[in-house]
């Protein structure tokens, strides 16, 4: 385990791990599941989509295929119409940047030990096979909108691993990236007031330094306390309502008729 993150090499990996690559210089990382066959599902936002994509009418069982712009793999670039999960290859999913691994059920003074977030959880995995159903499924189901604070790749691949949702969806959701970019502004808000109190600025650093860090693990997946396990075939429901879902103006009516709510006939 690195200080940054956790590097790896192609034949490390495993059906079910969480992989991530850096971007734009260290700037951001990108994650998703890999899923064996050197294929990853990750989640990204709609216009991010490459315009070349295989797309599935929901009102039919039959898919629309268009060619992949993917030499090697020729159902790269996969996913349903309106939806930001997708499914390609690992190089594209790399996007030629380097391969790292992120990494479960890690002690708490390891989390507290990096310096950047979204590369390490406290909580524990749940095995590989539960991780690629997860994965697929929602390949075929979607995963709401895409949100950088709220609902981004992160929070799909931590879902996928653990099953975990968040239920506060007021701040941001489970990726600790997220929580990073977060914790900066405000621990330097912070440092700016202890500046008063605190002689020196080694001493101020070390503060910010350390706050900023108990900010991260506060907000770890693994320790919060406003997370639920939630069931794949539910999570369409608990997007929704959690306001990531798709707007809903009015309850469809043959969604009624299923429920057996239809409006019961007056008595005579």
């Amino acid at each position: 385990m690195g200080l940054l993150s956790n590097k790896v090499g192609r034949d490390q990996i495993k059906a079910g791990d969480h992989i991530y690559t850096w971007r734009a210089i260290y700037t951001y990382s990108h994650h998703g599941i890999y899923v064996g066959g050197y294929k990853v599902v990750h989640f990204r936002r709609k216009k991010d989509m490459p315009s070349v994509t295989a797309s599935l009418d929901s009102s039919s069982s039959s898919s629309e295929q268009a060619l992949s712009s993917c030499e090697n793999f020729p159902d790269c670039g996969f996913s349903l119409r309106d939806s930001g999960v997708v499914l390609t290859c690992l190089n594209c999913f790399l996007g030629g940047g380097y391969l790292y691994c992120f990494e479960y059920g890690v002690a708490p003074s390891l989390f507290l030990a990096k310096v950047r977030g979204g590369t390490c959880t406290t909580a524990e995995s749940d095995p590989p096979e539960t991780v690629v159903n997860r994965a697929m499924y929602l390949l075929q189901k979607g995963f709401g909108n895409y949100d950088v604070f709220q609902n981004n790749c992160e929070d799909f691949a931590l879902y996928c691993k653990t099953g975990l949702l968040a239920l506060d969806k007021t701040g941001t959701g489970t990726s600790g990236q997220a929580s990073s970019f977060m914790g900066v502004p405000v621990a330097a808000l912070v440092s700016s007031s202890l500046n008063l109190l605190i002689p020196g600025p080694i001493s101020v650093a070390t503060v910010t330094a350390g706050m900023y860090c108990m900010s991260r693990y506060a907000t770890d997946i693994g320790v919060r306390t406003d997370v639920i396990k939630v069931p794949v075939e539910e999570m369409a429901m608990n997007l929704c309502l959690a306001g990531i879902g798709q707007d809903i103006s009015e309850e469809d009516p043959e969604e009624k008729i299923r429920r057996n709510e239809t409006p019961q006939k007056k008595s005579r």
